[in-house]
């Protein structure tokens, strides 16, 4: 009974030994955060391991990181690897589709993104390009044919209404020559050419005409000159002269006619009319869009996702050193305070550090089993 009791005993001594040495050295590694003093003396194994070696540990938990786990290739294959860009062009397209649908207008999307009188810095720009444009031309064609400024396709266009315009005047003309303003304005200048004459020519023209009115007999010769084919083949001819001449005079002229600040008053008008920016603004981004909406989800969308994760891949090693990554581990570690960094260590290895508190107390009984053997048997 002795001896039983001798060798329960030294296993008892020997788990306890075990597992309050292995339980002491595990708090060890935090505890103490700080170093405790006795005078100047400091207490040996102060502070902690961890605490002790921190700044060493955050510069090498940061060249790991770097050097080991977020490496420039293993980032590479992971921008390239196929299923990640789906995964990409899904979330891509998924987002693209909510705002393409969305009923809001531009200018309410634009005052979310913090964009603030979008409508108007766009007109002013759009005045202010179009001035900067008037000018570039002016300076490079100012001295040149007005053909010159003008496409090839404007200039056909011109002379296909020239015809259009000819048959505009001529049938002005006759419904103006018709009515009875234009009778009276027929009378009016026969008179006045009666009028202007010498005495002796004057009284011989009033002698024949005597109250014949000349107005009636000139009108209907008139309008008959005017529907004559001709009448339009002179018009047509003439205009196409002209045409011609002012395509061959130099821009220069424009400004000369007319007042530099007026064509572009002109010019601005009708940009805006046809580009209606207010409009623009003020419609929903589904109305805008509506026609570009499978462009851009089903083919601009997966485009660009490959055109940006292969720039990324290519791109990678360099952002990664200005990124700094290293550094950026070290000084989050560095800042973490004691008491979180054990609570991080141990979250992650709380029943392994028990098992090696377990593991301790069962060497330290295995260990006590052996030493009571052998003392009964040297006893």
């Amino acid at each position: 009974m002795e001896i039983l009791t001798t060798i329960v005993l030294m296993v008892v001594i020997g788990a306890i030994v075990g597992g309050v040495t292995n339980y002491l050295a595990i708090k060890m590694l935090f505890k103490p955060y700080k170093a405790i003093y006795i005078g100047k003396w400091r207490l040996p194994f102060t502070p902690g391991l961890i605490p002790k070696r921190r700044d060493e540990m955050a510069v090498q938990m940061g060249n790991l990181v770097v050097n080991h786990l977020l490496t420039a290739e293993s980032i590479k294959l992971k921008l390239m690897n196929p299923i990640f860009q789906k995964e990409i062009t899904g979330l891509v397209q998924t987002e693209l589709s909510n705002v393409l649908d969305s009923e809001k207008s531009v200018n309410h999307l634009l005052d979310k993104w913090g964009i603030s009188d979008g409508q108007k810095k766009t007109e002013s720009y759009l005045n202010d390009w179009l001035e900067r444009k008037y000018d570039e031309l002016m300076e490079t064609y100012r001295y040149q044919p007005i053909k010159n400024v003008l496409s090839p396709e404007i200039i056909a266009k011109g002379e296909e209404k020239i015809p259009v315009i000819s048959k505009m005047i001529i049938q002005k003309g006759v419904d103006y020559f018709s009515s009875d303003e234009g009778k009276m304005r027929i009378q009016r200048m026969a008179d006045d050419f009666v009028q202007g004459r010498s005495g002796m020519l004057r009284n011989m023209l009033q002698m024949f005409l005597g109250n014949v009115n000349l107005a009636e007999k000139i009108q209907p010769e008139l309008i008959k000159f005017l529907n004559n084919e001709g009448t339009e083949e002179i018009i047509t001819t003439l205009l196409m002269k002209e045409w011609h001449k002012l395509l061959e005079k130099e821009t220069s002229l424009i400004e000369e006619q007319f007042d530099k600040e007026k064509i572009i008053r002109i010019i601005k008008s009708f940009f805006n009319n046809v580009a209606s920016v207010p409009s623009v603004f003020n419609a929903s981004i589904s109305s805008l869009t509506v026609k570009f909406r499978p462009y851009l989800i089903d083919e601009l969308a997966p485009s660009s996702v490959k055109m940006l994760t292969e720039w990324a891949a290519e791109k990678v090693e360099g952002l990664m050193k200005k990124l700094k990554l290293s550094e950026i581990v070290r000084d989050q570690v560095s800042s973490f305070s004691f008491e979180r960094l054990e609570e991080m260590v141990f979250s992650i290895i709380r029943s392994e550090l028990k098992m090696i508190t377990f593991l301790g107390a069962f060497l330290g009984g295995l260990i006590g089993i052996i030493q009571g053997v052998l003392a009964v048997w040297i006893l």
